[in-house]
């Protein structure tokens, strides 16, 4: 009987090099750093940042664009000739532009036109192309048009987030964060906190803790015009909104597949305002400037830590550092824009302030 050995035709070839070339790009990486932030050691709670922006490509979604591509040339989806998709308001877009550039792949980044000038411009250096559409709720239907017209692949971040990355291990975030916090005074954190762009990170960190049965809480923050909060308050995931969030990273009109309600101990909404507050006293206090995402991080963080002050609670909370303030000088850095989008920053700065100080919470 003839066999077929289809392992040695030329695309099989051209796939097993490209996974050889990510494989690499993991293996040169050194871990990201678990930051401590400066709270009073009286207090009796820690805070930690795991910061995601010392990737090559400056962001947590570096980590992202390495499973996708990964999870996409092992399902057969992206050959030699592929053009590469992806629906991103920025963060995911440039690390993917990275791995396609790589792999000698076009790609193509549909995203908001309200999307910074300096994503933009850092999706254009690692080579890709950016397609700006108007509406934000029509990114992903925009993005899969633009796959199909030509013959490429619709990477689609906000399906696959949850299952391209190995939960269990695996050198994955979760598992990086407990090995690091191993010589802490409280080494296993009480809660860890993050916002929900594609739901991903929340599911990847959430089943973890439940596999290596650690009794670690997740707290999921969500900006304003999300539909992540209000559809895990009601229990209705169809739940969608008109508007788009204005915290680059996180936040979505609708809910997406990758998002796993069931392993989210506790939801918290922050006002844009809030973020944005938390953000600026954080870049004062770490001597360099984190993202608006990180700034949501900190907010729900700096409540929950009060909340546990107030119940004589001990224990560590970490958080992302999900990229740098560098890519928004002309936004969430530049008072004309503030003004320009009807953000008051008075109220939130002085909450912030105050915790810090005080360790009690007036948000």
């Amino acid at each position: 009987m003839e066999q077929l050995d289809r392992c040695c035709d030329d695309d099989r070839a051209w796939v097993t090099e490209a996974i050889g070339k990510v494989a690499a790009d993991a293996n040169r990486s050194a871990d990201t750093h678990l930051l401590p932030f400066p709270l009073p050691l009286s207090w009796g709670v820690d805070l930690y940042l795991k910061d995601e922006s010392v990737h090559p490509t400056g962001s947590l979604k570096h980590r992202l664009a390495r499973s996708l591509f990964l999870y996409a040339l092992c399902n057969g989806w992206i050959r030699a000739d592929t053009t590469v998709v992806e629906a991103s308001s920025g963060s995911t877009a440039v690390s993917e532009a990275y791995f396609a550039r790589m792999l000698g792949l076009p790609f193509v980044a549909v995203m908001p036109a309200s999307t910074s000038k300096e994503k933009i411009e850092l999706i254009e250096f690692q080579g890709g192309e950016c397609h700006l559409v108007n509406d934000p709720a029509q990114v992903v239907v925009e993005a899969r048009w633009l796959a199909e017209d030509r013959n490429g692949h619709f990477m689609d971040q906000f399906t696959y987030a949850e299952r391209a990355t190995d939960w269990r291990g695996n050198n994955n975030i979760a598992e990086s964060i407990f090995q690091q916090m191993a010589l802490e005074r409280h080494p296993v954190p009480a809660w860890v906190v993050m916002g929900a762009g594609t739901g991903g990170t929340s599911a990847t960190i959430g089943r973890y803790v439940r596999y290596q049965r650690h009794c670690t809480k997740i707290l999921v923050v969500d900006p304003e015009n999300s539909a992540f909060y209000p559809s895990y308050e009601s229990g209705d995931p169809t739940l969608t909104t008109g508007k788009g969030s204005r915290i680059e990273g996180i936040g979505r009109q609708r809910v997406e597949a990758s998002f796993q309600p069931h392993v989210v101990d506790r939801m918290v909404r922050v006002p844009d305002a809030g973020s944005l507050a938390a953000m600026r006293v954080a870049s004062e206090v770490l001597g360099r400037r984190v993202g608006g995402s990180t700034g949501t991080n900190l907010w729900g963080a700096f409540g929950l830590i009060a909340d546990m002050l107030s119940r004589g609670e001990t224990g560590s909370v970490v958080t992302l550092l999900c990229d740098g303030g560098e890519r928004y000088a002309h936004t969430y850095y530049d008072d004309g824009w503030l003004t320009g989008q009807g953000l008051d920053l008075a109220d939130p700065l002085t909450t912030v302030r105050h915790f810090l100080a005080t360790g009690t919470w007036q948000g």
